[in-house]
């Protein structure tokens, strides 16, 4: 009998230590309608906003198990709310984002993979060095699958938006040359068509001040 009690209490041990694993699984936040966001661009007579949503402060990136900024990416949670009776196709869709003069487009999950195994890898060839090194947190090792999930499951990957709905997703910069990657940045959108295919005019949302 006493062996029981034993058995169970190793149990509850390895059962309390996998809560933690557990609640690292990534989980996507849930969107909100895009004009509810700080920054955001509304083209009312379109009836469709884009917003950005920036996970730049440690409390805003615990919800990845992948510690994105020590490997210098910056993820930008992309909304897109449309409210008119058509859909719209963003399969075109072009982002960039600008930080002062320098120019930034989302990487890909090959770019990101690229970087988390090595992490000296510059994989934003439009990133404009500053002259001077930053040192940066040296990361060994492969991509593992969870890894590879999060990354895959966490971007933005629609193609299209219904009428009276929301897409959402993560878009990753590698912002790792820039000491404030915030300061003075806006996020650009182009190539959204409306139902006739008809290219609706630049999103512009502003990121910093």
């Amino acid at each position: 009998m006493p062996r029981l009690p034993r058995f169970l209490l190793l149990l509850c041990a390895i059962a309390a230590l996998s809560l933690p694993l557990a609640a690292k699984d990534f989980i996507k936040p849930a969107a909100q309608p895009a004009k509810t966001y700080p920054a955001h661009d509304d083209h009312a007579d379109e009836k469709l906003a884009i917003a950005a949503d920036p996970y730049d402060t440690p409390e805003k990136s615990k919800i990845f198990s992948i510690n994105f900024r020590d490997h210098g990416f910056l993820p930008i949670f992309l909304i897109v709310t449309n409210d008119g009776p058509q859909p719209v196709s963003i399969a075109n869709m072009q982002i960039t984002l600008t930080v002062n003069r320098s120019k930034f487009t989302p990487l890909s999950t090959d770019d990101i993979a690229r970087r988390l195994s090595n992490p000296q890898a510059n994989v934003n060839p439009e990133t404009n060095p500053l002259p001077f090194p930053i040192p940066r947190k040296k990361v060994k090792g492969t991509i593992s699958k969870k890894e590879m999930d999060e990354i895959e499951s966490s971007q933005f990957a629609a193609r299209a938006v219904e009428p009276h709905t929301t897409q959402s997703g993560f878009l990753f910069f590698d912002i790792a040359d820039l000491p404030t990657p915030l300061a003075n940045a806006h996020l650009y959108v182009n190539g959204v068509t409306d139902a006739k295919g008809a290219e609706l005019m630049y999103f512009e949302i502003q990121l910093g001040k």
